[in-house]
């Protein structure tokens, strides 16, 4: 059962079905849009995030208010194990090191009591603001993944794989 987490800002909590409407009103701004997606409709895209199989799926909440998402999901084939995780914020709140916060909040989770020796993350190679909130934390890029994604214009776009191991993660500043 996924449990609260608190960072040094944030509060990462299980994302409740009346976050939805909140959440959806996130993913439909254009700069979370534009990357996440979704669709027409994104009240039924949350949703469809929120019953994927193997996802753990965690609100991100500042001062009291709901400002995004956050999951995470494993691979445990024992040879490979390692996790994998996502976050969204409202651009209102970007640029104040709450992503950060919440990746490494997490990552800690993963790491202390999951287990995790090694966790991924797979901006859009363009995506110049995460990588930098990814790289505070201790995420370091292994290469670009070409023609990764389709983007809303019907492109292929590159991604950048990058992964921290357990041993690596930041303290914050």
């Amino acid at each position: 059962m996924p449990r609260t987490l608190r960072g040094a800002q944030v509060v990462l909590r299980p994302t409740d079905p009346s976050d939805i409407p909140v959440l959806a009103a996130i993913r439909a701004k254009p700069e979370v849009h534009a990357r996440w997606r979704g669709g027409e409709d994104l009240v039924a895209a949350v949703r469809e995030d929120l019953a994927e199989p193997g996802a753990e799926h965690l609100s991100i909440e500042y001062g009291g208010a709901l400002i995004g998402m956050i999951q995470w999901a494993a691979e445990e084939e024992p040879d490979y194990r390692h996790a994998s995780i996502d976050i969204y914020l409202d651009p209102a709140v970007h640029g104040r090191g709450l992503g950060t916060d919440a990746v490494r909040t997490l990552a800690r989770h993963l790491i202390a009591d999951h287990g995790h020796h090694r966790i991924v993350i797979d901006p859009a190679a363009d995506n110049a603001a995460a990588i930098r909130c990814y790289g505070k934390v201790g995420f370091r890029p292994v290469g670009i993944m070409r023609s990764y994604e389709r983007g809303p214009d019907g492109t292929w776009h590159d991604g950048l794989l990058m992964d921290l191991l357990a041993e690596e993660i930041t303290e914050a500043p």
